[in-house]
């Protein structure tokens, strides 16, 4: 089932959002054609300073079921004309969970962050998995109820890669962000456009709109 929603006029954009990327990624097919063979570079940063990390594997399992090529890049370790090179190749990007704040501080540090937006807004094709999503919105203070800004003292402000103009709140009801995701919604809900998916819907964002995949 899919439910029409609207999004400001940026006709090439290109995305699907989603909390557990392995557990929607048979959306995908449903969103885009010849999926077999297309190269994607897979940015695993947000789970670096996480414990709990097995979305990354499964999410890296999901793509290649899909018959997709991946090029793993760690933003930390490659020189920046690298990165630049590994993501104008690729026919897509994606970024996995793990702490948002953590990633949005790297993807700034290396500049990666106006590269990614870039290829986003000329319409290559980008997936984002829990922190991956919620960092194409505005702005990510409202994600402080499901990670701790705190620990990343090189972010002076949550200015994030403003691709959309809604904020995605991944994992609804979801174990263990039930509480979290509850009071994101109970603090925010009046001042953000918030967009709420569980682990089994996807966000499909293009030109003719925004859809939930379920």
């Amino acid at each position: 089932r899919q439910r029409q929603m609207c999004i400001r006029d940026r006709d090439m954009i290109q995305l699907f959002l989603c909390s557990s990327f392995a557990d929607v990624a048979k959306f995908l097919q449903d969103c885009v054609k010849n999926l077999q063979g297309m190269e994607v570079v897979f940015i695993p940063t947000a789970a670096e300073v996480e414990k709990v990390k097995f979305y990354v594997k499964k999410g890296w399992k999901a793509l290649e079921d899909l018959g997709m090529q991946i090029t793993e890049l760690n933003i930390n370790t490659t020189e920046a004309p690298k990165i630049k090179e590994t993501i104008k190749n690729a026919d897509c990007i994606y970024i996995s969970g793990g702490n948002t704040f953590y990633l949005l501080q790297e993807l700034r540090k290396t500049g990666i962050d106006k590269l990614i937006k870039q290829h986003i807004l000329t319409g290559k094709l980008y997936i984002g998995e829990s922190a991956g999503a919620m960092i194409t919105a505005p702005n990510i203070e409202y994600v402080c109820m499901m990670d701790d800004p705190n620990e990343w003292k090189e972010l002076t402000d949550f200015e994030a890669l403003n691709v959309v103009n809604f904020s995605t709140v991944p994992h609804l009801w979801c174990f263990p962000f039930a509480k979290a995701t509850k009071e994101i919604i109970s603090r925010y809900e009046e001042y953000l456009t918030l967009k709420t998916i569980s682990n089994t819907q996807a966000l499909r964002v293009d030109g003719e709109g925004i859809k939930i995949l379920e």
